[in-house]
């Protein structure tokens, strides 16, 4: 089929993107490419796959509302996964009207696109952020989700909202996946598994914040993709047993679903760094820090709903994980 997937020149875009076109679907990628960081790793992720016969490129900002929509129309996707945002949740903190735009308006927009060619399913991604201050491990999709502690997260628990409202209105189907700390080749370099490889590589400091007293649901890229796809493939029906006299917060009257999607297995930022360093074969130089302001003391997924929905069970552990990253990242800097 034809699948619009935005977000294909981010970590987890690409990959799907890979991984829809490797199976025989025609992918409609968008990206802005924009510098929240190196432009020129989101131009190699896209040169893995940007000429094959079946990937169709279009590159602007999903806030621009007639672009947005003009694509939707000019290429009438059967299905959507929407995997562009503006991440990170300490750039939040001094970038704000980056999340307006981009996880808001760029996500209204798509939810127009999809009204207006009539999509036979929305997958999007949301984020473990949305449980915010919640302390209760793990977390299950029917927590509730009031106490955000980062714009970044706000945005998400919205997206979540805005695509519920459409699924009830206009009853095309909405999926939410709730990712919990990807990582793997190709990642993020804002992200923690990237910046402390690469400065265990370098010999240079790593920042460890709240004195490594954290815990994080590390999932791995492929488990990741395994269960976009599954769930692609399996458009939100409306629930049989919800009851709106005693209303669950995961499932709907309405074609909407929400599922974690992580490893089930979180680990000790301590012990996490001590991973890296056998990967590696160096020490790490451990700068001590505070707890950062929007930042989680710990993440751990409950994804027995997913797992019940569509099959997903994580299969990567930690060790081979990072070491796979680390053989990647060696090869892709020459380090």
């Amino acid at each position: 089929m034809k699948v619009l997937v935005t977000g294909t020149a981010g970590f987890i875009g690409a990959a799907v993107a890979e991984r829809l076109l490797a199976r025989g679907d025609e992918v409609v990628g968008v990206d802005s490419v924009n510098a929240y960081y190196d432009p020129a790793l989101k131009r190699a992720r896209l040169a893995r796959f940007s000429d094959h016969a079946g990937y169709e490129h279009h590159e602007f900002d999903l806030a621009d509302t007639a672009r947005t929509r003009a694509l939707f129309v000019s290429t009438n996707p059967e299905r959507v996964i929407h995997l562009a945002a503006q991440a990170g949740v300490r750039y939040s903190i001094d970038h704000p009207n980056a999340y307006a735009d981009a996880n808001l308006t760029g996500f209204l927009n798509v939810l127009e696109g999809c009204r207006a060619v009539e999509a036979g399913h929305l997958t999007f991604a949301s984020s473990s952020s949305v449980y915010g201050g919640n302390t209760k491990t793990p977390f299950s999709e029917r927590d509730a989700v009031d106490h955000p502690v980062s714009l970044y997260a706000a945005t998400k628990k919205a997206n979540e909202a805005m695509a519920h409202a459409y699924a009830h209105l206009y009853g095309f189907p909405t999926t939410g996946l709730r990712f919990f700390t990807v990582y793997g080749p190709w990642g993020r370099p804002d992200m923690s598994p990237f910046l402390f490889v690469k400065r265990v590589l370098e010999g240079e400091p790593i920042d460890v914040f709240n004195h490594g007293d954290h815990q994080r649901d590390f999932t791995y890229v492929d488990d990741i993709v395994e269960g976009v796809i599954r769930v692609h493939d399996q458009p939100a029906k409306p629930s049989e047993h919800y009851d709106p006299g005693m209303p669950d917060a995961d499932r709907s009257s309405a074609p909407w679903r929400l599922f974690n999607i992580g490893c089930e297995r979180p680990v000790h930022l301590l012990d996490y760094i001590e991973v890296i360093e056998r990967c590696t074969g160096r020490e790490a130089i451990k700068n001590m820090q505070p707890m950062q302001p929007g930042d989680v003391h710990s993440t751990c997924a409950d994804v027995s709903a997913l797992s019940e929905a569509v099959g997903y069970r994580p299969s990567v552990a930690l060790e081979d994980g990072m070491a796979r990253f680390v053989e990647w990242y060696r090869d892709y800097y020459g380090v």
